[in-house]
């Protein structure tokens, strides 16, 4: 990733957003002035984007060991470690505006499919605080788990399309029309989004659902170019196991829940700059003769 040419995208954005936000700001004549920072609404961002490309697990570790030594010269209003931990929350709505504004657009192939992102562990969930009240406990594939869920759309270029957060017991079935909103041609899912109604209510929207079935079911017609199609279903997994692990949107280390969700945000825009991702050739795929 080019960081001169990501930050100039960050300040041109930055520029753009903070003449908005002033103009639907009250006034503030009957409250005392704030001070301002030294450090800029893109700088904080910017480093916030740094820290999930590093590969560093602790942004402590990062911020003071790696942007206060080498980077002094890149960010010359560079603060201590608790005030950019107080600068991090003002910037929640444009990084939440920068994001959306660099989702991918709808191609006509897209996959759906959502993620456990644990806050503790299962067995400390009756002691647990920061997340008391929006924390749930849910079940994956891989056993129950203690925490909230992130659900993702994308196409076939491994970019972003939409994506919820929600508690963990949350239904996939259930956020699957909020998310295609916008979306049109074929939606590949697992198992789990196996639903007559969800099914119609995708194809009155113009959006094709297709998925595997269980063994209980009855065997349904399927093209060849779907059916190859949802063999490659895995290219969102990659997507998410690039979001957990290379970005680091899942860690219990979180304090605030504002700051879970910065951290969520600036990973998901981390791996939106990146300009290589999990794609799928869908040309190459051979298509059904024509008879």
């Amino acid at each position: 990733m080019d960081i001169t040419e990501t930050f100039c995208i960050i300040d041109d954005f930055c520029k753009e957003f903070e003449i908005l936000w002033k103009r639907h700001l009250l006034s503030l004549e009957k409250r005392p002035a704030k001070r301002m920072s030294r450090m800029s609404m893109s700088e904080v961002i910017m480093i916030l984007i740094l820290f999930h490309q590093g590969g560093y697990r602790n942004f402590k570790c990062f911020y003071l060991s790696h942007i206060c030594t080498y980077l002094k010269k890149e960010f010359p209003g560079i603060c201590s470690y608790t005030q950019f931990l107080a600068l991090q929350k003002r910037v929640i709505i444009p990084l939440h505006c920068l994001l959306q504004g660099l989702l991918g657009c709808c191609t006509g192939t897209s996959f759906v499919d959502s993620t456990s992102l644990e806050v503790c562990h299962s067995k400390r969930s009756s002691s647990h605080r920061v997340f008391k009240k929006i924390a749930k406990r849910g079940k994956t594939t891989k056993g129950w788990f203690y925490g909230l869920k992130l659900h993702l759309i994308i196409n076939q270029c491994g970019e972003i399309l939409s994506w919820i957060l929600t508690a963990g017991n949350i239904s996939d079935k259930s956020v699957v029309m909020c998310l295609a909103k916008n979306l049109f041609g074929k939606l590949f899912g697992d198992r789990g989004y196996i639903s007559n109604n969800l099914f119609v209510q995708l194809y009155e929207q113009g959006i094709h659902l297709v998925t595997k079935i269980r063994k209980n079911m009855k065997n349904k017609l399927m093209s060849l170019y779907d059916k190859l199609l949802l063999r490659k279903r895995g290219v969102i997994d990659s997507v998410i196991g690039r979001l957990k692990y290379g970005s680091q949107i899942e860690h219990t280390r979180s304090r605030c829940p504002i700051n879970f969700v910065i951290n969520l945000m600036a990973g998901l825009l981390a791996y939106t700059l990146r300009p290589q991702k999990p794609t799928l050739n869908v040309k190459k795929l051979p298509k059904l003769p024509t008879f």
